[in-house]
């Protein structure tokens, strides 16, 4: 009886979950695609709790504006597609050291809270931002970057796989999830409709009879 109850103790856990993953929604805003040519202008994360029903829900988020880096690049197709303006005097920004920094602060915390050994990035072409990400922290000499190297979970795929959609507003449309074209392509928006849409998909899939059970997302 104990070790039954031990075990739907640990179907409950997060870290159990993900195999001692936490997994950890990003989304970036750029000036452009490429990680080591173009600037960080925003980036947002929300980190995941499971709740009593052993189901993911959205927990704490962060979101910061960043000053570009001056020694990258900025163009103008990638601005008017953000509708970010740089220079607005009405901006309220970080230097990316700053921003970077206080991020990955808020992930190591929720980390260590849901006793999980690292976080693993969510977003929706997930190794656009794991690489913006990446390259930033390695920019601001950022020795503890919390996030796995190069595993990542992509909802892209993931929509595709549960709703045959891969863009982001058309696979929240699928998943009866609120989503406004006119909020697109702010960081934190984006961030919390990706979140949402994980959650979605992860508890469909448990609802489905795919977890609990012996098939562990694992992560190499």
């Amino acid at each position: 009886m104990t070790d039954h109850f031990e075990n739907e103790l640990d179907e409950l856990n997060i870290a159990h979950r993900f195999r001692g993953f936490l997994p950890v929604v990003v989304d970036v805003e750029t000036g452009g695609f490429d990680h080591n040519q173009h600037a960080l202008l925003e980036i947002a994360a929300v980190t995941l709790v499971m709740n009593d029903d052993g189901e993911l829900e959205l927990g704490e988020s962060v979101c910061h504006n960043i000053i570009p880096d001056p020694r990258l690049k900025l163009d103008q197709a990638a601005l008017d597609f953000t509708g970010i303006n740089p220079d607005d005097p009405d901006r309220v920004a970080l230097t990316e050291a700053e921003g970077m920094r206080s991020v990955f602060q808020v992930i190591r915390h929720a980390v260590k809270q849901q006793h999980c050994t690292r976080a693993v990035m969510v977003a929706h072409n997930a190794h656009f931002d794991l690489g913006f990400v990446n390259a930033a922290a390695e920019r601001c000499d950022i020795k503890r970057n919390p996030f796995h190297p190069f595993t990542c979970f992509d909802t892209a795929t993931l929509a595709g796989l549960a709703f045959g959609q891969t863009v982001l507003g058309r696979a929240c449309k699928a998943a009866q999830i609120p989503y406004s074209n006119k909020e697109a392509h702010s960081a934190l928006y984006d961030t919390r409709c990706t979140a949402q849409l994980f959650c979605n998909i992860v508890n469909r899939w448990r609802d489905l009879g795919g977890w609990p059970g012996d098939n562990l997302i694992a992560l190499e």
